[in-house]
């Protein structure tokens, strides 16, 4: 067979082969050629093909393949046809360079106001006044002033520079390497996709990107297509082309009526084989790319909008394969401005709290520079009723400069631009360790988010189960075997008739292939209930091998492929005598129903009525489920060659079947997950069984798994009845309805993808109990896309799941398995936790900073701690801080607390009384130091010290001490819900240690060799042993605060939610919609401003009429929504499909303190 299909590709007439030589080497097709065949559908595509090659196997000749054997998988074959038709993959588009991301890093506002200043600072430094008129100017430049410290002016400006230069470069440096992780992942995704081809006849599975053009593929049920194709074969084959078209109706393709296959689009449904036409930049998804990468800007603009509105989301063309993912991924990613792709809950927060903090710190710098500048005027012109010289002019400038940068110091301390960092490094540290736990993050929120997850609802098969089915029971000629029979016992007409109804009723890419390694289990290749079925043919000692090669796939007559409306599978084939022959498969329930005969045992054919149906339900099939089988039912009907059948008319032809035999299939637990869902529970995350198996097999499964408790008051529903449940006399589906029944819902059987959506949804958009619920799916197959998408965060299955599914879903379980979940809920908490170790150390900073910036500036004329020490202290808290407390590990611990809701505040009362009682200690420290320091250490004063003076002992320890506290304090942030032991687990975290110790190392460094640049003088080992003991008392300082209980501190308010009832909805609504970077959303801030006063006052009103009438207030979103559109019109963005529940949940938490639910 093969010699024979590869010589007819050499002996083909002479002079056509005289035609073809022109084209490039030696095939009979130019990629121009090809690329206009692509570029043609349906009747038009079909007639090309049959005017220029005569048929498809004449296109494969011309490229020098074979329909059935495929390429010979030759190197240089398969390189040569790379060199001419390019290869199947589509270039990224350039990531920035790293220059481009330090340009972005300059644009902060912060940065560049201290830039300014520096620069002015040096200018002034190198203009000395003319003449000696330095008297006349006031005692402004006595004190120690030589020759050597006039020349070190520019030491402070320089020093600043310095230091800005070192946070651009470490932001630069972070975006950078997030961005190169990014495309690690996209290329890892990448490798991870294969596809099926034929090669020298036999099946491969090669990476995507080695596809060539003339490879033989096979396009299956929920593939995504990779390269465009010309379909040869093709069984039921039912394409979604709305990716690139925008229709959403499924497109039938057939080898006689459409047989163009595009890549980038979904098969949906069927079968087939293709002969790859176009790879890479010349398929039509590539074409599409180029297009983008060349347009542009705009042109990328408008295509988002046009994407946005195109109900498919087209995106999901970018498949998980060839770079086009990371490609759009990666423009998704840079749109937003980097960290920001999908505001998520906990950024929502941040940005929110870091907004209100940089305006407290604003009010502050300003009012220190005020009182600066207000009391040397009074002071030199006043006071002193000096007159202001034009000669002076230079000097005064230079103080006023000085005040402008302490001031500028004071706004750079309290602002903590080291949040978005800390988010950043948590995150992308996260998605790292997570990918060793077999989790792959595709959109990075989606790991925080899990950590906030009450609900997962998840498949069984695969996930909860090990996806290796076996037939344990049977039902065959009357009797119910318990095990699997011996051939010997069955009669050989039936035996014959289940081992063909098998073998061939099954897609062929399904096999059974012997084991591995000695002594392994044998491998399953395929869809593994089809396995399952192939493996009891074994069982029964024949093989189904000889049996597909008597007939080949391409004999098939006609093939109904299994989807989940139809839940069976059916094949016809044409018999010798000219009749036909149907073999049907599919879910015992479903099948039984069609069945009008059965065969007795021996092998003859006996009625088979409802009564007998309802018997054979009673005693075989719920027993079998009982035992948590999965009941399938095989059966085969005869057509005479008389008339044949109208084979459209499914109902028709798949109907009065004969029953061959029912099995039992044992998909067994996974042994780990009942401890999983068990983790789950105790965490406070309801675990959801949602399968489309019998009732009886899904509640006997649930209950092995520990989703259900005998005794406890739960509700296991079949599709039909919960959509009765959810469901008005008009058919539509309620909330109110919805809301009875998924608190109790835990077995969702014989589901529809569409119930499933439903399900999801409805508990999403749910407003009873305490919290809104966020919700986790699990899917596999393609029709779980939507509700992977609606989803908080979706789950896919690495090695079951279809290309679709993987699309649609944030994180991909590269090992199928459900404990992996609950690792990515430990990693979601781990995340939201780091960030609050982290603002609860950087807020303790910056107010002890801030108030010692103000008060000393007020009081001594001259803030405590300089410029460049600000600066340095800045680096640590943000910058190191970020590092060592967003990088440590989860830890059990993390699944003991209930999950935080969508409204829990980001700084707890504890947190809050952390950080406040070490502020008291550090301030208390620090201004006995700056007022009666000189005494206690008998050294000079610091205060009052003329501009340029030499820096002085007394300063230098006050900064001193000041980095000591906050070292010791990093150590007590470790821990957050006020637990004693703060360094346990600390040797766990090597990042921490190294970069307390380091912080440490290089502060001894600044202090004794710092000098002139950091303002300080060398101190001597009684000194530096004074700052440590101060430093340590920050320890023990942290466990007297844990004494006092945080529950008689009702004082004390949360902060990071919003504070006000409707403040929350409000601005997170504003938040999660504008997306733009504080310094911008200020400068926006006037425009919205107007808007948002009219809001909050509708809302208010709306809330107390609302709860007046506590009825529903969908009225109230309604109308908020509108006000909200408004408000868009002003921002020009679009608006995200969540406002609504955003709106919906808050209020109602916000006027039902007591969480009563609302009726």
């Amino acid at each position: 067979m093969g010699d024979m299909a590869n010589s007819s590709i050499e002996f083909h007439p002479k002079p056509q082969q005289q035609r073809e030589m022109p084209h490039v080497g030696g095939f009979g097709c130019t990629l121009a050629e090809l690329r206009n065949l692509m570029e043609l559908r349906g009747a038009e595509a079909l007639q090309k093909i049959q005017e220029a090659y005569g048929d498809v196997s004449g296109l494969c000749r011309r490229l020098k393949t074979s329909p059935t054997e495929g390429l010979a998988d030759n190197t240089n074959d398969l390189e040569k046809r790379r060199q001419i038709y390019g290869q199947n993959f589509i270039p990224p588009k350039q990531p920035k360079t790293f220059l481009q991301l330090v340009w972005e890093a300059l644009q902060d506002v912060t940065l560049i106001i201290l830039e300014v200043a520096a620069i002015v600072s040096l200018g002034l430094s190198f203009y000395a006044p003319p003449g000696e008129e330095s008297e006349a100017c006031g005692n402004v430049s006595g004190g120690a002033e030589d020759e050597g410290e006039a020349e070190a002016g520019w030491i402070e400006g320089a020093a600043i520079l310095l230091s800005v230069i070192c946070v651009v470069l470490v932001t630069a440096f972070n975006d950078w390497s997030k961005e190169k992780q990014f495309r690690g992942l996209q290329s890892r995704i990448e490798q991870e996709q294969k596809f099926t081809v034929i090669r020298n006849g036999q099946l491969l599975q090669v990476p995507v990107a080695a596809l060539v053009v003339g490879d033989i593929a096979q396009v299956k049920y929920g593939d995504l297509l990779p390269a465009d194709g010309v379909l040869i074969q093709g069984n039921d084959l039912k394409i979604d082309e709305s990716s690139l078209t925008g229709e959403s109706d499924h497109v039938r393709k057939s080898a006689d009526k459409d047989p163009m296959l595009l890549s980038g689009t979904h098969v949906m449904e069927g079968s087939g084989r293709m002969v790859v036409t176009a790879v890479g930049v010349n398929s039509q998804t590539g074409i599409i790319f180029t297009l983008l990468g060349a347009g542009g800007e705009e042109e990328e603009k408008k295509d988002k909008k046009a994407k946005k509105q195109d109900g498919a989301v087209a995106m999901e063309m970018q498949p998980l394969k060839s770079a086009e993912g990371g490609e759009m991924e990666e423009r998704e990613k840079k749109k937003a401005n980097v960290p920001k792709k999908e505001k998520s809950v906990l950024q929502g927060k941040l940005t929110k709290l870091a907004v209100q903090i940089g305006k407290a710190g604003l009010v502050m710098s300003a009012i220190t520079v005020i009182i600066l500048v207000l009391y040397f005027v009074i002071e030199t012109f006043v006071v002193d009723g000096r007159v202001w010289l034009a000669e002076c002019t230079p000097v005064y400038v230079q103080y006023f400069v000085k005040f402008f940068i302490i001031g500028v110091t004071v706004l750079v301390v309290a602002v903590p631009e080291g949040l978005p960092l800390a988010v950043t490094i948590s995150l992308a540290y996260s998605v790292k360790k997570m990918m060793k736990d077999n989790n792959l993050v595709r959109h990075l929120d989606a790991c925080e988010t899990m950590g906030n997850a009450t609900a997962i609802c998840s498949d069984k098969t695969g996930t909860l189960t090990t996806n290796r089915m076996t037939v344990v029971q049977s039902y065959l000629g009357d009797t119910h075997y318990k095990e699997i029979p011996a051939p010997s016992a069955l009669t050989p007409k039936i035996l014959d008739l289940l081992v063909h109804a098998i073998s061939i009723n099954s897609a062929y890419t399904t096999k059974i292939l012997p084991p591995e390694k000695e002594g392994a289990l044998p491998r399953q290749v395929g869809n593994k209930t089809e396995c399952a079925l192939l493996g009891f043919v074994l069982d029964l000692k024949r093989d189904f091998q000889p049996v597909r090669e008597q007939i080949p796939e391409d004999k098939l007559y006609k093939v109904y492929t299994f989807n989940s409306v139809r839940k069976s599978m059916s094949t016809v084939i044409r018999m010798p005598d000219g009749g036909f022959r149907l073999f049907s498969k599919g879910a015992s329930e479903i099948l039984l129903k069609k069945c009008t005969n059965i065969l007795n045992s021996n092998g003859e054919l006996r009625g088979f009525r409802p009564r007998d149906r309802d018997d054979m339900v009673k005693k075989i099939i719920e027993p079998m489920a009982c035992d948590g089988l999965r009941t399938i039912c095989i059966a085969y009907r005869d057509f005479s060659a008389i008339q044949e059948p109208d084979w459209d008319n499914e109902n028709e032809v798949v109907g009065e079947l004969t029953c061959i035999a029912v099995v039992g299939i044992e998909d067994p637990v996974r042994p780990e997950v009942p401890e999983a869902i068990r983790k789950c529970q105790r965490a406070g995350i309801t675990v959801r069984m949602v399968t489309g198996d019998n009732i009886n097999t899904a509640r006997a499964i649930a209950a092995k798994c520990g989703i259900i408790h005998p005794g406890e008051d739960f509700l296991c529903l079949e599709g039909k009845e919960f959509n009765r449940r959810i469901r008005n006399e008009k058919g539509e589906i309620e909330q109110e309805r919805l809301d009875k029944v998924w608190p109790k819902l835990r077995v969702l059987a014989r589901s529809s993808p569409t119930d499933k959506h439903t399900l999801v949804k409805g508990i999403i958009d749910s407003t009873t109990g305490e919290q809104r619920q966020v919700v986790a799916v699990t899917g596999d197959g393609t029709n779980d896309g939507p509700a992977l998408k609606k989803a908080d965060v979706g789950f896919a299955m690495g090695i079951a799941g279809t290309d679709v599914a993987k699309e649609a879903s944030d994180i991909i379980l590269t090992d199928d398995n459900f404990t992996s979940i609950v690792k990515a809920v430990m990693w979601g908490r781990n995340v939201y936790d780091s960030i609050s170790k982290f603002l609860q150390f950087q807020l303790t900073v910056n107010v002890v900073a801030v108030i010692v910036a103000f008060t000393g500036a007020c009081i001594t004329q001259d803030s405590p701690l300089k410029a460049v020490q600000m600066l340095w202290v800045n680096l640590i808290m943000d910058t190191f801080a970020s590092l060592a407390l967003a990088t440590e590990p989860p830890t059990e611990s993390l699944l003991l607390r209930k999950p935080y809701g969508r409204d829990k505040p980001l700084i707890s009362r504890t947190m809050m009384k952390n950080i406040l009682g070490h502020a008291v200690y550090q301030l208390t420290i620090i201004f006995t130091l700056l007022f009666v320091g000189e005494l206690f250490f008998d050294i000079d004063s610091g205060r009052n010290a003329p501009l340029h003076s030499p820096p002085s002992e007394h300063y230098t320890i006050i900064f001193n001490t000041f980095v000591m506290m906050q070292l010791f304090n990093e150590i007590n942030a470790r821990k957050i819900h006020g637990e004693r032991n703060v360094f346990d687990g600390i040797f766990s975290n090597p990042i921490f240690c190294t970069i307390v110790l380091g912080t440490f190392g290089i502060q001894i460094v600044i202090v004794q060799f710092g000098g002139k640049p950091f303002s300080c003088s060398p101190l001597s080992t009684e000194q530096w042993l004074w700052c440590l003991f101060v430093g340590v008392g920050e320890l023990v300082w942290g466990q007297v605060i844990a004494t006092i209980p945080t529950s008689q501190l009702k004082c004390l308010k949360e902060a990071g939610h919003g504070p006000g009832k409707d403040e929350m909805t409000d601005e997170e609504l504003a938040e999660g919609e504008e997306e733009i970077d504080h310094a911008e959303r200020e400068l926006r801030r006037g425009q919205i401003l107007w808007f948002r006063g009219l809001n909050r006052i509708q809302t208010q009103m709306e809330v107390v009429s609302t709860f007046k009438r506590s009825g529903s207030f969908q009225g109230a979103v309604r109308r908020r929504s509108s006000v909200l559109s408004q408000l868009h019109d002003v921002t020009n963005l679009s608006t995200p499909t969540h406002v609504t529940l955003s709106a919906a949940k808050p209020t109602s938490a916000a006027g039902n303190p007591g969480g009563e639910s609302i009726p």
